[in-house]
């Protein structure tokens, strides 16, 4: 079986629903739409959105020691003066959490990517390395 044809976990239809929407968004300011599991139904679900929201508030916001799965809207201001909007999908999985619980995010990671259409996909084992540096480090490899 290859990794793209693995489907750990459902995905709720509102996930799909809600990043179309987030995607379409007019806000000129970041914006993150969060996606966890329910193990017990073994579900991907939209959990949160917040708009206008810094890397670092996002940060607080966030569970120290579960896994997330975020689709975020950065306003990136460039050096020649223009505005972009990367839409990110970041999937954050720390150390010290649950091994099933993992293994459910990192099993579904593939399909949940493919479902909201991302493109720009990174990956993190903490949270303490979720920094807009290190955001803009990963973006910049798409200029």
């Amino acid at each position: 079986m290859s990794a793209e044809k693995l489907e750990v976990c459902d995905i709720d239809p509102e996930v799909k629903t809600a990043a179309e929407k987030f995607r379409k968004r007019k806000e000129k300011t970041n914006g993150a739409l969060i996606f966890k599991i329910d193990p017990s139904k073994q579900l991907v679900y939209v959990d949160e959105l917040h708009d206008d929201i810094s890397v670092e508030d996002l940060k607080e916001e966030l569970p120290e020691h579960l896994p997330v799965y975020i689709m975020y809207s950065y306003c990136q201001k460039h050096d020649d003066g223009r505005i972009s909007y990367p839409l990110c999908f970041i999937f954050i999985s720390p150390s010290g959490c649950k091994p099933e619980l993992q293994m459910m995010y990192a099993g579904s990671k593939l399909h949940v990517v493919k479902e909201v259409g991302a493109t720009k996909v990174f990956e993190l084992r903490s949270y303490e390395e979720f920094t807009e540096e290190w955001l803009l480090s990963k973006l910049a490899f798409f200029r």
